[in-house]
């Protein structure tokens, strides 16, 4: 991205972005292939939505009802994810696939991040 600041030509690449936010980048997998996890997190509070809203999630974090140890965690994770790194609404329905990617908390620490939110924000 570049931006015109007075007579200059500022640019905004992946380098200032990496700086900034400080997740990992690298080549984001194809994320079409995820499917929820049996019984994981997905089918244990959304049982029959195919779709999740981050308002839908929020309201299963508030009552604070956990079967399983971190899920909570879980949980939060993919708010802080979508709400706070990528700005998405409340409304707007959550990917399966952060679903499926969350039950692993060592994949979702490896994912690139950084990457996937680079791309987000200047589509």
């Amino acid at each position: 991205m570049r931006f015109l600041l007075g007579n200059h030509v500022v640019r905004f690449s992946k380098v200032e972005f990496s700086l900034i936010i400080g997740l990992r980048f690298g080549v984001v997998p194809d994320t079409s292939m995820y499917v929820a996890v049996e019984n994981g997190i997905h089918q244990r509070y959304f049982p029959g939505h195919d779709e999740v809203s981050l308002d839908d999630l929020r309201v299963v974090h508030t009552l604070g009802e956990f079967q399983r140890a971190y899920n909570a965690v879980k949980l939060c994770l993919i708010y802080m994810l979508n709400w706070i790194l990528m700005g998405v609404n409340e409304r707007l329905k959550i990917p399966v696939w952060q679903f499926r990617l969350v039950e692993d908390l060592n994949a979702f620490d490896a994912f690139p991040w950084g990457a996937h939110i680079y791309r987000h924000s200047i589509f």
